[in-house]
């Protein structure tokens, strides 16, 4: 297609305006409560990539695993060796390994107190809170009592809760909300296991 194509140079120039006219009318600044949730796979490692972003900026980064302490990860072993991030792993792994519902609610109390310290030091800048909405999802934690702590947070800490499962009240407080779908995945589809790198 010529570059002087006057239809293509229209439709870029209202793209242009439209994208400068939402800039110019996002002006506040907010500490953010963001969901990574939905049946797909890549909501630990989207939150990974923004602990990830704020080290790059040097602000401090809480992570909390709530499910995920049954293997050792990679991510825990490279983010352990920042300073200024808490990696915490804290879960007994998955709920069917432990086949405890007293264990498991122990353990998520035990997590939850983990990040009302985060949440609550003014040195963190961002607390990720690893597979939360499941804990929730099967009333490990009382949703009131974790939604009135997100709630009374810094203006100016982001969190981050991710998991299958948000609960609706959740999403409704939440900032920012992202689904992850399943479209493919070759556990499912071809009997692949679980891949170094990838999963873990």
């Amino acid at each position: 297609m010529p570059t002087d194509d006057p239809n293509h140079a229209r439709l870029i120039a209202r793209r242009k305006a439209g994208y400068e006219h939402k800039q110019a009318r996002a002006t506040g600044e907010k500490g953010l409560l963001i969901v990574f949730t939905g049946p797909g796979k890549g909501k630990t490692t989207a939150a990974l990539g923004m602990a990830l972003r704020a080290i790059g900026h040097g602000m401090r980064v809480g992570i909390v695993q709530f499910i995920k302490g049954g293997q050792d990860s990679a991510e825990r072993a490279v983010f352990s060796g920042f300073e200024n991030v808490d990696f915490q792993v804290i879960g007994d792994g998955f709920t069917w390994l432990t086949q405890n519902r007293e264990q498991d609610i122990a353990t998520a109390e035990r997590a939850w107190a983990e990040a009302e310290r985060m949440i609550r030091d003014p040195r963190y800048a961002l607390v990720i809170l690893d597979e939360l909405n499941l804990v929730l999802k099967y009333g490990y934690l009382d949703l009131t009592r974790v939604l009135a702590a997100f709630s009374a947070r810094r203006a100016e800490l982001h969190i981050v809760v991710t998991g299958r499962n948000a609960p609706q009240a959740l999403v409704t407080q939440a900032d920012l909300v992202s689904e992850i779908r399943v479209i493919k995945h070759p556990y499912r589809e071809q009997g692949v296991k679980a891949q170094k790198g990838i999963e873990f």
